[in-house]
C-alpha cells in the first residue's frame, strides 16, 4: 500500500522544504504501513496526509498549529481543526466558532451585523469544513500528521514533528508577514522556532478544547487580531466566515 508520503503532490516550494527530509518521510511510510499491516486504522485518509502542503506556501498568511488529527473516523481531513460540511462539529471547533462569532460581533438576533445568517443562536456559525480558510492563505497544520483511530496522540513519537517543524522554519523565514496562532501548550512549545520580528504576530492562548478553552480561549480575539496584523502589513484580511 502507498501512503503517498511523496512530494509530487506537493506545492513546489513546499516540495523544496521538504526535500532533505526525505528520509525521515521515508521512515514514516515504514512505520504507516506496518500498522496498517498489523491492523491499524491510519487517519486521515492516506491521500489527504500531507493536504496542508498542497497549498502555495508564498500565500501563507496565518498559521494556526494544531496536535493531532480528530481520531473519530470520518473526522479528520489533513487541515487542523478541519472536518467534512456533513459531519457534526466537534467540540473543539465548537468553541472556535464560539469565539469567532464573539470576537467579530456576529449577533444576528441582535443585529449588531447582518450577515444573512439565521436568527437562531443555537446555529452553526458556519461549515465545519475549513478549506476557505486554506485557500486563503492560513495554514491548518498539526505538529503530527496521523494518528491511530479511537487513540488520541498515538503517533506523537512517530517522528512527524521533523516534517511539521521544518514547514513552521520555512514560513518564519520567508521575511513577509505572518500571523501565528498557537493554542494550546503543545503548540506553544513551537515558540522557539518563531523570530522576534514586526513582521511576525505571535497569538497564544489556551486551547479550545472544552477542558481548557475557559482559561484563556474565550476572549483571546485570535481573528480580529488577525485581520488586523494582515491590514496592517498592506495585505487583505482573511474572510473567516
Amino acid at each position: 500500500m502507498t501512503w503517498f508520503l511523496n512530494l509530487t503532490a506537493l506545492d513546489p516550494q513546499w516540495q523544496t522544504v521538504f526535500s532533505p527530509h526525505q528520509d525521515a518521510l521515508n521512515a514514516l511510510e515504514k512505520e504507516l504501513e506496518t500498522r496498517v499491516g498489523e491492523g491499524a486504522e491510519i487517519l486521515p485518509a492516506r491521500e489527504q496526509i500531507l493536504r496542508c502542503f498542497t497549498y502555495p506556501l508564498q500565500n501563507v498568511k496565518v498559521l494556526i498549529v494544531g496536535q493531532d488529527p480528530y481520531p473519530t473516523p470520518g473526522n479528520a481531513v489533513g487541515l487542523s481543526f478541519s472536518v467534512p460540511p456533513e459531519v457534526q462539529l466537534p467540540a473543539s471547533l465548537r468553541n472556535i466558532f464560539k469565539e469567532l462569532s464573539d470576537d467579530i460581533r456576529i449577533s444576528p438576533v441582535e443585529g449588531e451585523l447582518d450577515l444573512g445568517l439565521p436568527a437562531n443562536p443555537n446555529m452553526p456559525l458556519r461549515s465545519g469544513d475549513l478549506t476557505d480558510w486554506a485557500q486563503q492563505g492560513v495554514c491548518l497544520l498539526n505538529r503530527v500528521l496521523t494518528v491511530e483511530a479511537g487513540k488520541p496522540k498515538s503517533h506523537n513519537k512517530l517522528g512527524w514533528q521533523t516534517i511539521t517543524e521544518a514547514a513552521i522554519t520555512a514560513l518564519v523565514e520567508r521575511n513577509k508577514p505572518l500571523v501565528v496562532v498557537l493554542w494550546g501548550k503543545d503548540a506553544q512549545e513551537l515558540k522557539p522556532l518563531i523570530p522576534t520580528s514586526p513582521e511576525i504576530l505571535v497569538l497564544e492562548s489556551a486551547h479550545p478544547s472544552p477542558l481548557s478553552a475557559r482559561r484563556g480561549f474565550f476572549g483571546s480575539k485570535p481573528f480580529s487580531q488577525a485581520n488586523q496584523h494582515l491590514e496592517a502589513w498592506g495585505l487583505s484580511p482573511i474572510n473567516w466566515l
